[in-house]
């Protein structure tokens, strides 16, 4: 599997005020609605102040508000003409590609055995997207584009480059680990790299918190664990069920995640280093660092529940809960018995949580 991700510089200063009740009368929405867009965009002004110092006023043409309620719905309907488009195009050229979005942060994904093949899916998809964001005054940041490529091979693994210099962009080599959106990846999905990183972060963390020792009264115990619960071990479980999950090997990161919360401890309680590990987290008052994952598993696995009925997720998930059968094309409903029982992940732990929760429900009605 190959990815190439890509970032549209200035999104929301360089939303077209024009454009935006065209697509919102081209998606079928009330008159009024597009009316009331078209004169909420109108007439806008900015100041800028730095220090004592406050501008005169600007007029802004182009743009929303980066901080508004309304910013973040105004982008996705104006963007959605452009992967309209896009999904098109490819279809009528048999490029297959996945597309996923974060904002101003786009996803494509490529699923080929060959690495040469999904580098040529990758290229023409970017070619078009880069033709059809030029046509809404939009433009991709090269500088920001990276490409990444996932393996199962137990070989030396050395993928050939990407080279976008006949785009305007760069030649995109590949790198053994990819940071996006704060997970860090390897090419073997691991998540070695990830938790080495966040567990040395928070260990740094931890020995930035002594210097709080050094006021009038310095801090006592329940105030340390507190610092350490709120503020250093969320770092180190960011993201945790990519790699918490049933059927997953977590000896390595038991192990690094055990040795950091020692560090912690022995912050904490004060105590020589030759302590006994269990006696440190003991009068340091911590759980127990594997006994916490499972609590907080344990809540990952009923978030769903929380989710909307037409979301991504329950698409994905198994339908047994719900009045009609999911069509999504991923869906887990599409796997075999042997398929799904192979299968690691923590959306079968998900699903199968919730199936057995609705069966109950449904049980006693």
């Amino acid at each position: 599997m190959s990815t190439l991700a890509f970032h549209i510089a200035q999104f929301f200063p360089f939303l077209n005020h024009q454009l935006l009740p065209l697509i919102l009368d081209k998606i079928g929405l009330d008159h009024k609605i597009s009316m009331f867009f078209k004169n909420y965009l109108v007439g806008r002004t900015t100041k800028y102040l730095w220090n004592n110092f406050i501008s005169p006023s600007f007029n802004v043409n182009v743009g929303v508000r980066q901080g508004s309620a309304l910013s973040l719905i105004l982008l996705a309907l104006y963007l959605s003409p452009v992967f309209l488009s896009l999904e098109n195009h490819l279809k009528i050229l048999k490029i297959p590609i996945s597309i996923i979005s974060f904002v101003d942060n786009r996803l494509f994904i490529s699923q080929n055995k060959s690495i040469s093949h999904s580098n040529a899916n990758l290229f023409c998809s970017y070619n078009i997207i880069l033709s059809l964001l030029m046509k809404c005054s939009l433009v991709v940041e090269h500088g920001k584009t990276d490409i990444f490529h996932f393996s199962r091979s137990h070989r030396a693994f050395n993928p050939p480059p990407l080279d976008l210099s006949a785009l305007g962009g760069p030649v995109l080599l590949p790198k053994e680990t990819w940071r996006y959106l704060g997970f860090i990846f390897d090419w073997k999905f691991t998540f070695r790299s990830h938790i080495d990183f966040y567990a040395n972060k928070v260990i740094f963390t931890v020995k930035c918190m002594k210097l709080l020792g050094n006021s009038l009264r310095g801090i006592n115990l329940l105030q340390k664990k507190r610092l350490f619960r709120c503020c250093a071990l969320p770092i180190v479980l960011y993201s945790f069920p990519l790699w918490y999950y049933n059927k997953a090997p977590t000896y390595y990161y038991l192990n690094i995640l055990q040795k950091m919360q020692w560090r912690a401890a022995l912050w904490i309680s004060g105590v020589f280093q030759t302590s006994p590990t269990l006696g440190i987290e003991a009068i340091s008052r911590l759980v127990l660092i594997h006994l916490h994952l499972k609590k907080l598993y344990r809540r990952f696995l009923l978030w769903e529940s929380s989710l909307l009925s037409n979301h991504i997720i329950n698409n994905i998930l198994s339908s047994n809960r719900l009045q009609e059968q999911s069509c999504y094309s991923t869906s887990i409903n599409y796997l075999m018995a042997k398929q799904k029982l192979h299968l690691k992940s923590p959306l079968i732990d998900v699903d199968d949580k919730c199936n057995e929760f609705f069966s109950f429900i449904l049980f006693f009605q």
